[in-house]
């Protein structure tokens, strides 16, 4: 069980997260954007649940959001520990 929850929905998971941080980068050089319209909400409301706690903690600097930066940071380093070459989950399921 947990060999296939670690290659077929972690993985994707954790990538698919750092793809919409990315993005939520990209949406945040735009504030012009009307982000409660498609596809900028499906973005918004996938990562807003994480950014907005963050936001408390780490507050724009400079007008820049860096929510999302320290997200992508975390979510890459999430995936290498438990799925790199010598990730946790990587090395217990061999």
């Amino acid at each position: 069980m947990l060999p296939i929850f670690t290659a077929w929905v972690l993985g994707p998971l954790l990538a698919l997260y750092t793809i919409l941080f990315v993005l939520r980068i990209f949406l945040s050089w735009y504030p012009q954007l009307d982000t409660s319209r498609l596809p900028y909400s499906l973005v918004v409301s996938l990562t807003e649940f994480l950014l907005h706690p963050t936001r408390r903690l780490i507050p724009p600097l400079g007008g820049v959001d860096m929510a999302p930066v320290v997200w992508v940071g975390l979510v890459t380093l999430l995936r290498e520990v438990l799925l790199g070459q010598q990730g946790l989950l990587t090395m217990a399921l061999h």
